[in-house]
C-alpha cells in the first residue's frame, strides 16, 4: 500500500491542515477514471479522497464532495459513467472537514440535490468549517445549507435503495458512518462507508478538544464493531487499500477485492489501538504534571 498505517494520521492531519496548498494534499486529489465497485455502486472520487455514487431508477445518491477542487472531477466522473449530475437527488457527507465537504456546495448547486447530514455536523457545514473545535477558522470551505437532519440509526430511501446513518463521533462531532446493501451477480452484500475514526492530535484528557470527545471515540469503535460488513469503504482511500483493490478489480480478479470483511476488522483494530495509545500517553503525561515534587 502507498502509505503505511503508521503514517495515516499525520497524512490526514496534513491534508486537513493545509487544504490543497501543500504538495502532499494535492497528491491526494489526483484524478482517476471512475469505475463500478459492485452492482449499482460506483467510485467517482480522486485517488485518495473518496466519493461514491449509488444509482437508482429514481435518481442517484452521492456520498462526499471532496475538496473544492474535487467537485469538478466528481461531476466529470459521473458524466463519464453515463449519468448526469442533475440526476443526483441526495447528497450525503461523512464529516464536515474541507477534504470531504469542500465540494458539496458546488455539487448541490449543479445537481439541485437535497443535502442530508447529522445534527453534529450540520452547523459546521452551514458555517463552511468556521469555528471548528480544533482548527478554528483556518480550514474553511464554501458554506452549504443542510436540508434535512438525520439521527443515529435513521435511514434515507431513494427508490429501493436505503442508506442508514450510524453516528461515529470524535473525528468531528457529527462524523457519520453510512451503511447500505448492494446486489451484484445474484448476491446481496452489506456495505460500510466507515467515517474516519482518527483522533489526529486531539486532546483526550483534562480539557478535551470538545467536552465528551473521549467518550465519543469509545462509542464509535463500539458501533463500528457491531456493523455487518462485506464491502468495506471509507472516506480516505488509504484506510481501505483503495488503489491496490482498484488495480485488482480492473485486472478482473475474483472474488471482488472490495469484498473485505477481514480488512474492515483490521481497520477498526488499528485505529482503536491508536486511539487508546494516545489516550494512555496523555493520561501518563497528565499524571506526571500533577505529581508532587519529591
Amino acid at each position: 500500500m502507498k502509505y503505511s498505517y503508521l503514517l495515516i494520521a499525520s497524512l490526514v492531519l496534513n491534508s486537513i491542515a493545509f487544504g490543497q496548498a501543500d504538495e502532499k494534499s494535492r497528491a491526494m486529489n489526483k484524478p482517476i477514471p471512475p469505475f463500478r465497485i459492485a452492482g449499482n455502486l460506483y467510485y467517482v472520487g480522486a485517488n485518495e479522497i473518496s466519493s461514491f455514487l449509488i444509482t437508482t431508477p429514481k435518481g442517484h445518491i452521492l456520498l462526499d464532495g471532496g475538496f473544492v477542487k474535487t467537485a469538478p472531477q466528481i461531476e466529470r466522473n459521473i458524466a463519464q459513467l453515463g449519468f448526469k449530475i442533475e440526476e443526483v437527488k441526495i447528497l450525503l457527507n461523512s464529516h464536515a472537514h474541507l477534504d470531504h465537504a469542500g465540494g458539496l456546495a458546488e455539487l448541490k448547486k449543479k445537481s439541485g440535490a437535497k443535502l442530508i447530514a447529522s445534527s453534529g455536523d450540520a452547523e459546521p457545514l452551514r458555517r463552511g468549517g468556521r469555528n471548528d473545535f480544533r482548527f478554528g477558522d483556518t480550514l474553511i470551505f464554501p458554506p452549504v445549507e443542510v436540508d434535512q437532519i438525520i439521527a443515529d440509526g435513521e435511514s434515507v430511501r431513494l427508490g429501493d435503495q436505503i442508506m442508514t446513518a450510524h453516528l461515529t463521533p470524535g473525528h468531528t462531532r457529527g462524523n457519520t458512518t453510512w451503511t447500505t446493501k448492494i446486489s451484484d451477480n445474484g448476491k446481496t452484500y452489506d456495505v460500510v462507508f466507515a467515517g474516519s475514526p482518527t483522533a489526529l492530535d486531539y486532546q483526550l484528557v483534562g480539557k478535551e478538544s470538545y467536552p465528551g470527545i473521549t467518550a465519543d471515540f469509545e462509542k464509535t469503535f463500539s458501533v463500528l464493531k457491531k456493523l455487518p460488513c462485506d464491502i468495506f469503504l471509507s472516506d480516505h482511500g488509504t484506510f481501505y487499500w483503495f488503489l491496490e483493490k482498484r488495480e485488482k478489480l480492473l485486472r478482473g480478479e475474483n472474488p471482488n477485492p472490495f469484498i473485505d470483511p477481514d480488512g474492515y476488522r483490521r481497520f477498526i483494530n488499528h485505529f482503536e489501538k491508536e486511539f487508546h495509545d494516545k489516550l494512555d500517553a496523555q493520561r501518563r503525561a497528565a499524571a506526571l504534571s500533577t505529581r508532587a515534587p519529591e
